[in-house]
């Protein structure tokens, strides 16, 4: 059936569509969309090679301005590389901190970007994600890595929503990785006893006691200084912690400045090099990376920032023992700076290698395994031993807010995770209920 045609002598109102048949041989639309910033009229124009595509085209562009969900004029159409690039080193950087940030980089750049970057911003589609995260997992990733790829992509699409530079945001309709919570055990009262009594007997074992005892974080137990610990109170306050950071080059080319280090072929199946960890893959074309070894490098190594949270910024009163146990690791302290004599670095930290320097966490790392081991422990993270502690305040029956207080907690959903209902509670527990359902008969009844 032929298209109308409007009597002659007649037109279109004002801010109507209009469809037609250029010189150039393509059909052309014009679709009114609002008005621009400086008062003149938004108008779209789209281009197709038959009219049926070209009347199509119209009727988005109308739905878009009629539904309110079509893009500003003179809005950048982003493509989903350039977006989660620009959003990871613009503006992410402007608000996190840098462990968050290096995990956002890995989830960008490693899997965001090859796996879905080529697709715009508005047309990108839910099962796009949902296919990245299988591919990860059949891979060999981990659901964990997986979810957080995802956490990621929702973040950045998140700001991008806000700031208008999609219609919709297609990672909140994603299904995620499922991901089965870690059961943690916390240590019991056997394997404290062993871990305390080994950890005693070597050097600086005592800020593993401090872990146990009072649930500080690895890094903040590597970044106490003795100023923090009030001797007449007892009182020592949590402020800062220690954290190892990337080095950045500070050259002019840094795929030149790292061209000597640059890894171009895969390991052997038999490889022996690497040990219990993955053999690395192979660097990029582009590679950037081996700062480590720029002459001009800063920004990385050992580096002493605020903690996690306000919350994390606590006191608390350290008890005799441990207070005993950390006076007597001063006086050991000071005969190591007297025999390291000019070779020692003072920084003013409770814990430090020979030499004065703060303790690495990787070596921190390795120490705590080897207790483990030493003591007859089984194995387990540094972080159980901040788990073990929430426990015991739990099995000491401590109100909530003081280990709130003490964990450094900023919400009490927190007590969930880290508080575990051990044997020990649940035995306690068994008597208590015979007790009171079965009492003993009085004495001459």
């Amino acid at each position: 059936m032929p298209r109308k045609k409007r009597p002659e002598g007649t037109r279109a109102p004002n801010g109507a569509s209009s469809i037609y048949l250029g010189a150039d041989g393509k059909w052309h639309g014009r679709v009114t969309m609002g008005v621009k910033e400086d008062g003149s009229p938004d108008r779209r124009h789209v281009e197709k090679k038959t009219e049926t595509e070209a009347i199509d085209a119209v009727r988005e562009l109308e739905t878009q301005r009629d539904n309110g969900t079509a893009p500003k004029a003179g809005k950048k159409r982003w493509r989903v590389g350039d977006w989660l690039t620009h959003w990871v080193e613009e503006i992410a950087p402007l608000k996190c901190r840098y462990k968050t940030l290096a995990g956002y980089r890995t989830a960008v750049y490693r899997h965001l970007v090859p796996g879905v970057g080529n697709h715009w911003m508005d047309k990108i589609e839910p099962h796009h994600f949902e296919k990245l995260y299988a591919k990860m997992l059949d891979a060999g990733a981990k659901p964990g890595t997986a979810h957080q790829v995802h956490r990621t992509a929702r973040t950045a699409f998140g700001v991008a929503a806000k700031r208008e530079v999609m219609r919709r945001n297609a990672v909140e309709l994603a299904t995620a990785p499922r991901i089965e919570e870690e059961e943690v055990e916390p240590y019991d009262e056997e394997e404290i006893a062993q871990l305390l009594a080994t950890a005693l007997a070597r050097r600086n074992g005592v800020r593993f006691v401090l872990g146990l005892v009072l649930g500080t974080r690895q890094g903040e137990t590597i970044g106490l200084k003795w100023e923090r610990l009030n001797r007449k109170t007892k009182r020592l306050r949590v402020r800062k912690q220690l954290q190892r950071q990337t080095w950045k080059h500070g050259c002019d080319n840094p795929h030149k400045c790292g061209a000597k280090y640059h890894k171009t072929n895969r390991c052997k199946e038999d490889c022996k090099r690497h040990h219990r960890k993955p053999c690395p893959s192979p660097c990029p074309a582009d590679c950037t990376s081996h700062a480590r070894w720029c002459p001009q490098r800063h920004g990385g190594g050992l580096v002493e920032v605020d903690v996690k949270s306000k919350a994390g910024r606590r006191g608390f009163v350290v008890p005799d023992q441990l207070f005993d146990l950390l006076m007597r690791h001063e006086q050991e302290q000071a005969k190591e700076r007297e025999h390291a004599g000019s070779e020692w670095e003072e920084g003013g930290w409770m814990f430090t290698q020979p030499n004065g320097r703060p303790i690495d966490p990787r070596r921190d790392l390795d120490e705590w395994k080897g207790l483990l081991e030493e003591a007859g422990v089984r194995e387990g993270r540094l972080h159980d031993a901040r788990h073990t502690a929430a426990t015991v305040l739990l099995l000491l029956g401590v109100p909530l807010p003081i280990v709130m207080e003490i964990m450094g907690w900023s919400n009490s959903s927190q007590a969930k995770r880290y508080q575990h209902v051990t044997a020990t509670m649940l035995e306690s527990l068994a008597q208590q209920l015979n007790a009171f359902f079965w009492k003993a008969p009085e004495d001459g009844n």
